[in-house]
């Protein structure tokens, strides 16, 4: 369903209003700037109309985007890692899940909280952007790919609601900065996944008084001193090969030692694209039994059939993520850079070198 659908938002608007109980509102694990801004704006919309949510991911939130959340509304922000318990409870009295910016209940999506998305029995909602979605398990879905974002598609959603009906100004109060700010990073402050439609809701928040600058502010100009220093380094040590790919890997010994938090490194995998033969980009980060896997490409490259194909992942086109397994994939991170170049150099040399 698309999110100028008149009667899909109308159904939207019922199930919010005649919910049986309090309202979930739920994201991918590691929320990201993108789910954390719609997850905000719902909340903020449905608590304006006199309802009951709570926002539940499944796992908190990274500490730079801390801006975003008010003072007032920590209390119904719930990390499923940190407390399974209270979410388990939450999900036992809910009367409907509103999941945002993710298209598949599974446990590399959902995190610990797709059991109980997934056992949930009443009415669930999707709102995402992912190609690919799993929309026979949801009661009602907005599904596009053509969107910037999920705050994107979610904007379009919300400006059809009775008594917003187009107007950007009439957004309940700090929904249109938390949409702003989630379509902000996931086209990389508009350097990606943009279309004509996205900068019509620039506009239109504009217009209704955002402070584009405010956010910007707090996006891009008050990490930590790390971060630079880090970046400095994964640059300095950053492999391009013959195939017009570049990559870079930080180990767990490197983020322990310059005390990289989660949401730090966002953005880094965009930096090689900067270099004119460089046609993709990846980014790998050492976790647990894993590396984490960011890839983006420039048009004509497919960084999503990339990361399904080698990375175990998928996404937009141009920019998807993965993991690389240890040990299914890779025996240990010293392996890394050899897996990388073999693959990519298999799928930059398909089809005349177009990745695809």
């Amino acid at each position: 369903m698309k999110a100028n659908d008149i009667q899909g938002i109308n159904e939207l608007y019922g199930a919010i209003s005649g919910a049986a109980g309090n309202i979930i509102i739920t994201a991918h694990i590691r929320p990201d700037g993108d789910a954390m801004g719609s997850s905000l704006a719902m909340m903020r919309y449905i608590r304006s109309i006199g309802r009951q949510a709570f926002i539940i991911f499944p796992d908190m939130y990274p500490e730079n985007l801390g801006f975003m959340v008010r003072p007032s509304e920590t209390g119904f922000i719930i990390s499923a890692e940190d407390d399974f318990g209270q979410a388990s409870e939450l999900f036992g009295d809910a009367g409907l899940v509103i999941c945002l910016d993710f298209n598949r209940i599974a446990e590399n999506r959902c995190g610990r909280l797709a059991s109980l998305v997934g056992d949930f029995g009443g009415p669930r909602v999707l709102i995402d952007h992912h190609p690919g979605p799993e929309l026979e398990r949801f009661s009602l879905a907005f599904s596009e790919t053509e969107i910037s974002s999920a705050s994107e598609l979610l904007f379009s959603i919300l400006t059809g609601m009775p008594g917003i009906e187009g107007d950007a100004g009439k957004l309940p109060d700090g929904a249109g900065e938390a949409l702003f700010t989630g379509m902000t990073t996931d086209t990389n402050n508009f350097a990606n996944s943009v279309f004509p439609s996205t900068f019509r809701m620039a506009s239109a928040l504009l217009e209704a008084g955002v402070d584009r600058d405010g956010i910007l502010q707090h996006l891009y100009n008050e990490y930590k001193e790390n971060r630079l220093r880090i970046l400095g380094k994964m640059l300095e040590e950053m492999t391009i090969t013959d195939d017009g790919v570049a990559y870079m890997i930080m180990d767990r010994r490197t983020i322990g030692k310059f005390g990289i938090m989660e949401g730090e490194t966002e953005g880094f995998v965009n930096l090689p694209l900067s270099v004119g033969k460089v046609r993709l980009s990846c980014f790998l980060k050492e976790d647990d039994g894993f590396l984490r896997v960011s890839l983006r490409s420039k048009k004509g490259v497919s960084a999503n059939r990339c990361a399904a194909e080698f990375f175990n992942g998928g996404g937009h086109e141009q920019a998807s993520g993965g993991r690389l397994y240890i040990p299914g994939d890779i025996r240990d991170i010293s392996e890394a850079a050899a897996y990388v170049e073999r693959v990519t150099h298999i799928f930059m040399n398909r089809n005349n070198g177009q990745g695809i």
